[in-house]
């Protein structure tokens, strides 16, 4: 379905004058999305909304979220949906946009078949109507049937100082950065924000944040999957953070039926975890209880496999296929994994039976094989940092 332009809307009413009920404002739109575009309008699966105090580092962090949640679509930026003259003017003024304006705007940018796996957005929802937007919107999905959609609010916090702080060195950057442009004639020029230039106004940008959007968005802990990111250290800390708040949070997100039928499964992290704990335990014990066949092991993995290995070391990639009999010992197989896993290769192996005709029955005329088996073994390692051919 091609979708048309949004038609034109008539500019955000003054502060006084503007609609602040939910209740009025969100079927409103809705009414008029379903209107233009049909009542199958298709919607993302999973959304992130993102937001955070001046200075929090959504910009800078969006992308590290988006690969933790596999998300593939650019983020929805609500400040770069908001470009009209009469949005700019009352951004500029240390003011919000109108809320049915911003609503209207960001469901119209939804429905962009780009995001229908997943999308972030930032910077939404910033006031106490729009949360109620917000929770209207989950309930019109939830009514169409379906699988629940993915909410989850993420919020990046950072204290009045550092928020200031980041602005002012932001506003610095700019100006900076102009000056050069013009100098040089070369480079685009930035916007240059009047809120990042001046204490008293990004102090009244934190304020705000904290009077309105960090409460609006404390209320939603009790709806959606919520995750406070602490944002005052430097990037890596923050990161870090951010790996923490969004690892994989089953119970959260399966039914409680199909979620006590895989809960005793171990997580892949919690294998991880003391994987070189269990690999050297696991060698120990080998040259402890089984001292021949590992010297076996041992002595034909430097015979037969690495001549192999050091063959293929530009690709850093080596198949071997093998009928070795000492592997048919499932212990002597584990051992040669292990071995190889010591030493920084990744092994995986399978096993192949293979039929080889060997007689023919002279009384059926049958075909006699004899099954063979063919160890596959898979070895991936670094390869070689020597420059290859163009």
């Amino acid at each position: 379905m091609t979708k048309p332009d949004p038609a034109p809307r008539p500019p955000a009413a003054p502060a006084d004058l503007e609609i602040k009920d939910a209740q009025l404002i969100f079927p409103a739109v809705w009414a008029d999305l379903l209107e233009r575009h049909g009542a199958d309008v298709q919607f993302p699966g999973e959304f992130i909304w993102l937001g955070g105090a001046p200075g929090a580092g959504k910009g800078t962090n969006t992308p590290f979220i988006a690969r933790a949640r596999d998300i593939t679509a650019p983020p929805v930026v609500i400040s770069a949906l908001l470009t009209t003259p009469q949005a700019v003017a009352i951004k500029n003024a240390g003011q919000l946009v109108g809320d049915r304006e911003v609503v209207a705007l960001l469901l119209e940018e939804l429905l962009h078949p780009q995001y229908r796996d997943g999308v972030i957005v930032d910077g939404f929802p910033r006031t106490k109507v729009q949360v109620e937007c917000l929770k209207l919107f989950y309930h019109a999905l939830l009514a169409r049937g379906g699988p629940p959609p993915m909410f989850r609010i993420a919020l990046l916090f950072v204290t009045e100082d550092v928020s200031v702080e980041r602005q002012l060195k932001r506003g610095r950057e700019v100006l900076e950065h102009n000056r050069q442009v013009r100098a040089s004639g070369a480079g685009e020029q930035l916007e240059e924000r009047v809120t990042d230039l001046d204490p008293g106004l990004c102090r009244k940008r934190y304020q705000g944040f904290k009077d309105t959007t960090f409460d609006a968005l404390q209320s939603l802990r009790q709806i959606f999957h919520f995750h406070f990111i602490e944002a005052d250290g430097d990037l890596v800390e923050v990161q870090r953070n951010i790996v923490r708040e969004f690892a994989y949070q089953s119970s959260l997100e399966l039914s409680p039926e199909v979620f006590r039928s895989i809960q005793h499964l171990p997580l892949a992290t919690e294998l991880a975890r003391h994987a070189r704990q269990e690999l050297v335990r696991r060698l120990e014990q080998y040259a402890r209880e089984s001292p021949d066949v590992f010297r076996r092991v041992i002595g034909w993995i430097e015979a037969k496999v690495l001549p192999i290995v050091h063959a293929h070391a530009m690709s850093g990639h080596a198949q071997i296929n093998s009928e070795e009999a000492l592997l048919d010992d499932p212990t002597a197989l584990r051992m040669m994994i292990d071995v190889l896993s010591e030493r920084g290769f990744h092994v995986t192996v399978d096993l192949h039976r293979v039929d080889v005709p060997e007689r023919v029955d002279p009384q059926t005329w049958a075909i006699v094989c004899q099954t063979k088996k063919v160890f596959r073994i898979e070895i991936r390692y670094p390869p070689s940092d020597i420059r290859r051919g163009h």
